[in-house]
C-alpha cells in the first residue's frame, strides 16, 4: 500500500538482455540509483516499480528512461555513465544526457565506442570540430589527450587530413638526457609511451605500424617540430604545461594550410625547472582574445577515471586554495615564480 506523501511509477523494459544492460551485474547500477535518491526500486517481470518521494520518483524515472534510450541507440552503459546520469539529474541537467553519450566519435577495432562522457568533454569535442586550434586545460583523467587523438583518427579516416602528428616535450626529471643510456630514440621513447598506448587502443597495433611506415602517423618529441611547416595535418601537443614560452611559440607557428592543432595540458602539474614559466600559462594570457581558436577548461567534474581520482583532485584543490589564502594573509605569493599577467 502506498504511504501518504509517496508517489509510484513504473519503467518498462523490453527483455532480459536489456534489463541486464540497464541494471548491471548483480544489479549494481540499480543499487547506485537507490543509494542516491529517496526511492525504492523493485524489479517485477519486465517492469521496474518505483516508489518514494514524488520529486525523487520523477527524477529516477527520468534517469532510467534516458539510460534506456541510450541502450536502445547502441550505447554501452557502465557504472560510470550511471553515476554521471545521477549527477546531472540532481542538477536538473539530465535532459542533456543523450546529447553527450550519443556522440560517437570513433569505433575501435575491438568494437569500443569512443565518445564524450561528460558535458565538459562534449563541449571539448564540439570545439575541436568548430575551430582550427583548441587549447584543452584540465586535471588528469579528463580525457584531454585521448579524445583529441580519437578526433584525429576520425579526421584521418574521413580524409579531412593526410596525417596525424603527435608530440610532447621531453622534460628532464632530475636526469640529463645526454647521460641516460641508449640511442636518442631510446632516451625520448618513455616520454612518448602514453601516446603510443592510446594509438594502439584506437587503431590497433598492426594499423599503427602500417601508418607509421607510410608516414601517415608521426610521434616525436617537440624539439623535432622546429623549422617545419605542417600542412593538411591533425597535430596534437600533449603535456603542454611543460613547454617553455619559446617552445610554445615555435610549435604554434608550425601550423600550415588545412591543418588542425589541439594543445592539451594540466597547469597544476608543471615539471619545468624553477624559474622557467610554462608556455601554456603564457599562451592563455596572450591568445585569449585571438579569433579562430578556443580554450576549453575541464574540471574534476569531467574526470572519467576511477572515482577516487576525482576525490584526490578535489583534495589537492582545497589544499592549494588554503595555501594561497595563507600566503595572501602574509602578503607573499604562494610560489616564487611570477605570472605572465603580473599577478
Amino acid at each position: 500500500m502506498r504511504q501518504l506523501g509517496q508517489a509510484e511509477s513504473k519503467v518498462v523494459i523490453a527483455d532480459n538482455t536489456e534489463a541486464l544492460a540497464l541494471l548491471g551485474r548483480h544489479d549494481e547500477n540499480l543499487k547506485l540509483i537507490e543509494e542516491s535518491f529517496d526511492v525504492k526500486i523493485v524489479p517485477r517481470g519486465n517492469e521496474l516499480l518505483l516508489s518514494g518521494d514524488p520529486a525523487e520518483v520523477e527524477r529516477v524515472a527520468g534517469v532510467l528512461g534516458r539510460l534506456l534510450e541510450l541502450l536502445r541507440a547502441g550505447s554501452f552503459i557502465s557504472g560510470q555513465e550511471v553515476r554521471y546520469a545521477i549527477r546531472l539529474a540532481k542538477t536538473g541537467e539530465d535532459q542533456k544526457l543523450g546529447d553527450v553519450f550519443s556522440d560517437v566519435i570513433l569505433i575501435t577495432p575491438r568494437g569500443k565506442q569512443i565518445r564524450p562522457k561528460t558535458l565538459g568533454q562534449k563541449a571539448y569535442v564540439e570545439a575541436i570540430r568548430d575551430h582550427a586550434m583548441v587549447f584543452s586545460i584540465g586535471p588528469a583523467g579528463t580525457g584531454k589527450t585521448y579524445l583529441a587523438m580519437a578526433m584525429a583518427v576520425a579526421a584521418f579516416k574521413n580524409r579531412e587530413v593526410n596525417r596525424i602528428i603527435l608530440t610532447r616535450p621531453a622534460v628532464e626529471a632530475g636526469e640529463k638526457l645526454g647521460y641516460l643510456p641508449g640511442t636518442l630514440h631510446e632516451k625520448v621513447d618513455p616520454y612518448l609511451r602514453p601516446l603510443y598506448d592510446a594509438l594502439y587502443d584506437l587503431i590497433g597495433m598492426e594499423a599503427y605500424q602500417k601508418y607509421v611506415e607510410k608516414g601517415f602517423i608521426e610521434v616525436a618529441p617537440l624539439a623535432y617540430m622546429r623549422g617545419r611547416t605542417l600542412d593538411d595535418s591533425f597535430i596534437i601537443l600533449d603535456e603542454a604545461q611543460n613547454t617553455t614560452a619559446e617552445q610554445m611559440k615555435m610549435f604554434l607557428t608550425r601550423m600550415g594550410f588545412g591543418s588542425k592543432i589541439v594543445v592539451t595540458g594540466d597547469i597544476t602539474q608543471v615539471d619545468l625547472p624553477r624559474g622557467k614559466f610554462s608556455g601554456l600559462e603564457e599562451a592563455r594570457v596572450i591568445l585569449r582574445d585571438v579569433e579562430g581558436l578556443s580554450f576549453v577548461y575541464l574540471t574534476d567534474q569531467d574526470v572519467v577515471r576511477h572515482e577516487l581520482v576525482q576525490r584526490i583532485i578535489k583534495a589537492y584543490e582545497r589544499h592549494e586554495a588554503k595555501r594561497a589564502e595563507v600566503a595572501e594573509r602574509r602578503h607573499e605569493p604562494p610560489d616564487a615564480e611570477s605570472r605572465p599577467d603580473g599577478s
